[in-house]
């Protein structure tokens, strides 16, 4: 058999490294694609003028399409026969990546359990994002739900992996350069708030909403390279639960962070990924919108340059976000689709 079908559950096994095809080496042509499909607006990202000022080389790639990139790199080998992405632990978004660097992926399967309907089970990896000279630029952990070839085949090893709830975000602090503070324009930046202007447990409702549209989702998704067939084959998914394709879970993600530029224009970098769920899903047609919540504010070891937010973005679909829409009892408001747990970094 020369295609590729995919993986199914019984098909990992605990501790296994998988080298995923094939490098990408990103260019100015994604960073122009990926702005026209969400819209960032953040400074450091998108002038180079604004970044060599304040420290950097030159503007680095956004923090989410190197992600995405890395993401895609994992598909084909992970979750191209998921139902489902569960969620995201243990983020950490190690050093900017621009263009012309070329990235690679490799994963580790760090967990395993079979459903309880034995039709399914959530495999557990860490994957890791390295470039050319094989640094680290991000890893992360991730657990999707995949389906059973058999319903009857035994499972050799099972292991739920202990995740950490909170990356520590002094452990990425050397992620960026040393910054010039006093070169950071406020005024091109698009805000006048800081580091010390946010605090624990406020909330910001960021007010835009962006509806998706079939092709925008279907062009984002290849060109992360990114194959999932739940994305793509509107005939395959007919006799799936919803009958019509999902968008994928990271243009969900691009979205948000996107649409949290007014109210946060200056959390120009993220740090890492402490937690993430993928409550319910998006469709073509839906209008996201999205509110954050400041969980913690962070000083950072020798950096007197940046701070750290952590921050909670939910994102929901057809609803404003004025009332912010949140939790309720042991489930959500019917209009959230993410909860997403993070640290970005902000000038101080």
């Amino acid at each position: 058999m020369k295609t590729n079908p995919g993986r199914f559950f019984e098909d990992f096994r605990l501790g296994e490294t998988i080298r995923h095809a094939t490098p990408r080496t990103v260019t100015t042509g994604d960073v122009a694609l990926y702005t026209a499909l969400y819209g960032p607006r953040f400074a450091v990202q998108s002038s180079d003028a604004f970044a060599k000022a304040i420290g950097y080389p030159a503007s680095p790639l956004d923090d989410l399409l190197t992600f995405h990139v890395v993401f895609g790199k994992t598909v084909p080998d992970i979750s191209l026969n998921a139902l489902a992405n569960l969620g995201y632990a243990e983020g950490g978004f190690h050093r900017p990546v621009y263009p012309g660097e070329t990235l690679s992926t490799v994963s580790e399967v760090i967990g395993l359990k079979e459903s309880s309907n034995k039709q399914t089970g959530v495999v557990y990896v860490r994957s890791t994002g390295s470039d050319s000279a094989g640094k680290t630029v991000l890893s992360y952990c991730r657990w999707v739900l995949v389906r059973k070839r058999d319903p009857e085949a035994k499972i050799a090893e099972e292991r739920v992996p202990d995740l950490a709830k909170v990356v520590d975000p002094a452990d990425l602090a050397h992620s960026l350069p040393p910054l010039s503070p006093e070169a950071y324009d406020l005024a091109l930046a698009g805000s006048p708030h800081k580091f010390a202007d946010y605090a624990a447990g406020e909330r910001i409702d960021h007010v835009d909403g962006m509806t998706v549209e079939e092709a925008e989702h279907q062009i984002a998704t290849r060109l992360f390279q990114n194959t999932a067939k739940v994305h793509f084959d509107a005939h395959a998914v007919k006799e799936t639960r919803f009958g019509r394709r999902l968008i994928y879970g990271g243009h969900v993600i691009s979205l948000a962070r996107a649409l949290s530029f007014n109210g946060l224009a200056n959390a120009f970098a993220l740090a890492g990924i402490n937690a993430g769920r993928h409550v319910a899903p998006l469709f073509a047609g839906d209008t996201v919108y999205a509110w954050s919540e400041v969980l913690e504010t962070a000083e950072l070891p020798g950096r007197s340059d940046i701070g750290a937010l952590r921050l909670r973005t939910v994102a929901t679909k057809n609803q404003p976000c004025g009332n912010y829409p949140d939790r309720q009892g042991d489930g959500y408001d019917p209009a959230v689709i993410l909860d997403l747990d993070y640290w970005a970094f902000m000038p101080r």
